[in-house]
């Protein structure tokens, strides 16, 4: 189990994930306390952003008790690989990446893989996904 893991605690007090993408690391430092401020419990770096990885580090660094941190957009292994070396404490992928799932439930890190027919749901939901996010959901209406 890892040292500090996903908090659904947190997470139930506000269900919604705020999502970072392509925020320049600066302005990433000078929004996170507003996120914190605002009541969010949970946000997600996405892996295409710039210093994504320096980004979550950091959000773990100064936020890791009041926040659950994690990755986004992580569509390999190798994304993987460098969200959790940066801290991430949950992963959310565009897609059904079966070697990212069970990498992540091996190493009980909750990950939520976007899914959207009724089949990669369930396929993504017998792998062992902590949760399953519809994508694209606007598709869905």
């Amino acid at each position: 189990m890892r040292e500090n893991p996903f908090s659904w605690e947190l997470f139930s007090k506000v269900p919604i994930v705020g999502i970072v993408r392509n925020l320049a690391f600066d302005d990433f430092k000078n929004i996170l306390p507003q996120f914190y401020d605002a009541g969010l419990t949970t946000i997600e770096i996405t892996m295409n952003t710039a210093q994504a990885g320096e980004m979550i580090k950091y959000a773990v660094d100064n936020y890791s008790t009041s926040m659950n941190i994690g990755a986004g957009t992580v569509c390999s292994e190798n994304d993987l690989d460098k969200a959790l070396d940066a801290g991430a404490r949950f992963i959310v992928t565009p897609i059904i990446n079966e070697k990212v799932i069970l990498n992540c439930v091996d190493k009980k890190i909750s990950i939520f893989p976007g899914a959207f027919t009724p089949s990669e749901i369930y396929r993504a939901w017998s792998m062992g996904a902590s949760m399953i996010k519809i994508f694209p959901a606007t598709t869905v209406g």
